[in-house]
């Protein structure tokens, strides 16, 4: 402990580090800049093949209660057209 040396450090330049600092965001950069393009291909393909987009749920027809029913026969309508109230 007292008797061992420490090995000295060299000390790490500014420039050196902010060119080290440069470099990984230039890495992450492009590691962003790829997923992104196979994000929109993914997305491209999936609009092109409809399995996005465009998907409605179908509602179901509206039951006639019997007092509608009613009030529309008394009007002389027969031919079931309540859709069009």
């Amino acid at each position: 402990m007292e008797g061992e040396e420490q090995p000295q450090e060299k000390p790490i330049s500014i420039v050196d580090e902010a060119r080290a600092i440069r470099d990984e965001i230039r890495a992450e950069r492009e590691r962003l800049e790829a997923a992104n393009k196979e994000a929109k291909e993914i997305a491209a393909n999936n609009l092109l093949s409809g399995g996005v987009g465009g998907h409605q749920k179908q509602e179901a027809p509206k039951e006639e209660t019997p007092k509608e029913y009613a009030t529309r026969v008394m009007r002389g309508d027969f031919n079931n057209n309540a859709e069009e109230e």
